[in-house]
């Protein structure tokens, strides 16, 4: 049942060392905010999970917090690579990490099994490709029904899910408008879901009831956050910060000049700067 926190003690009641973890959002509604906090709560030994991992995965595996990543594509998105995701594979720096690479519909499917509670995703898929060379969670099975040979993966199941948010009802009910990537699936896979919020609004009337994709008895805390998604937008709130897509290739290129960022910008801040470096994209 959702309990309103703040983003500090929403993430210390609910995120472990060692867990399973997802933070997802695609596109915009990347819950930034939420993994700073985990970054300055120093939890460690995370087993992180997303679909195409961008600068907020870079940050926590440059920041030591990873031990093993599940993945489908890992990228700046429109800059190019993760270089700290990139010095932790190549030279083990700051840790070595243990990295299990999917397609984009592997991923999806496997979210959409752990929201079933099934233990794998079974689908139509990589035929053809190399990556069952190199991912050995990448099985085949045969259709009792037409003989057909189909993929086989684990399905997800993380510890919790945290995710962004447009708005929560008093109720605790969450509302999520534009593009919805596996937001929901990675909340219903969870055992627990931590959802940041733009802003709590009394109640959702007037509005079609399909909008309202996660019922407050799905979450276990919701902390309002605005601006908690930037650099990301959030639809109908903020604009993409395009400029720090672009700066973060440079800050993050360099292990001291990452450290000195990491530092100024999410050690020494709180949930509370969100709000302020999304005013000039309204």
């Amino acid at each position: 049942m959702a309990e309103f926190l703040d983003l500090r003690e929403a993430v210390a009641r609910n995120l472990k060392d060692g867990d399973i973890v997802a933070f997802e959002g695609f596109t915009h509604l990347i819950p930034h905010a939420a993994a700073h906090e985990a970054i300055r709560q120093g939890i460690k030994d995370l087993t992180l999970i997303r679909m195409t991992p961008d600068i907020i995965y870079d940050q926590m595996i440059g920041m030591g917090l990873a031990k093993k990543v599940v993945f489908s594509y890992a990228g700046n998105p429109g800059v190019g690579l993760l270089r700290r995701m990139r010095d932790a594979i190549e030279n083990h720096f700051p840790r070595a990490i243990e990295t299990i690479e999917h397609s984009h519909s592997a991923m999806a499917q496997a979210y959409e099994a752990g929201a079933s509670g099934l233990p794998m995703a079974v689908f139509r898929g990589y035929k053809g490709a190399d990556l069952p060379k190199v991912n050995p969670e990448i099985k085949t099975v045969t259709c009792p029904f037409t003989g057909e040979e189909l993929a086989a993966i684990p399905s997800h199941r993380p510890d919790v899910s945290f995710i962004h948010a447009q708005k929560a009802s008093a109720k605790g009910d969450v509302l999520i408008e534009g593009i919805i990537g596996v937001q929901k699936e990675a909340a219903l896979a969870a055992r627990r879901v931590v959802v940041t919020v733009e802003e709590v609004v009394p109640d959702f009337k007037g509005l079609h009831p399909n909008l309202c994709i996660l019922p407050h008895w799905t979450i276990d805390a919701i902390a309002v956050v605005p601006g908690g998604a930037h650099p990301s937008y959030t639809h109908g709130y903020y604009a993409r910060d395009n400029a720090a897509y672009l700066e973060w290739d440079k800050i993050s290129a360099d292990r001291e000049l990452f450290a000195a960022w990491m530092k100024d910008n999410v050690l020494a801040a709180g949930p509370e700067v969100f709000a302020g470096r999304v005013e000039g994209l309204r």
